[in-house]
């Protein structure tokens, strides 16, 4: 299991709170960003600026169980056909029974705007939203580690298996 960051639109206080929370389980943090970002980060990829170059990135690097931190809703659809878990710097965890709601509601915003509409932006962040993001990564990373306690050790190979 690891914690990978799609740095490229991360707040700094999001990819802090993972460091640390890499640092309390020793999860290894991955972090991807373009060139233009200048990020600290023991395991740090810097892609070029091509569009969704980090996005392909990371998902190739991402694996069943690990935890991928991205507000993309797109690249999210894709990581949890990985069997990987998504979070977004809100704390909102992406599932497989809401993510195509999400989808579906950010093809109809870009059709209004595409004709003429306008759409809100986001909110200012907030420190609710750092402890909601905190809250939220802690209980993922609690329950795939409960998950891979209850399955055990995999099976020994067998004489019939070799």
């Amino acid at each position: 299991m690891k914690i990978i960051v799609d740095a490229d639109a991360c707040p700094k206080m999001i990819l802090q709170i993972c460091l640390e929370k890499g640092y309390q389980y020793d999860l290894p943090v991955w972090t991807v960003a373009n060139f233009n970002h200048n990020i600290e980060s023991e395991h740090h990829v810097i892609v070029g600026n091509a569009s969704q170059e980090a996005d392909m990135k990371l998902l190739n690097l991402a694996q069943k169980n690990d935890i991928v931190v991205t507000q993309d809703w797109g690249l999210a659809a894709m990581v949890l056909g990985k069997q990987a878990k998504c979070l977004s710097p809100d704390g909102r965890e992406f599932q497989p029974d809401n993510i195509d709601f999400l989808l579906e509601e950010r093809e109809l915003k870009a059709k209004y705007r595409r004709s003429g509409g306008r759409t809100r932006g986001p909110k200012k962040r907030t420190g609710e939203n750092d402890r909601c993001f905190e809250a939220g990564l802690e209980r993922i990373i609690k329950r795939i580690m409960k998950q891979s306690l209850c399955a055990g050790p995999p099976n020994p190979p067998t004489e019939e298996s070799n």
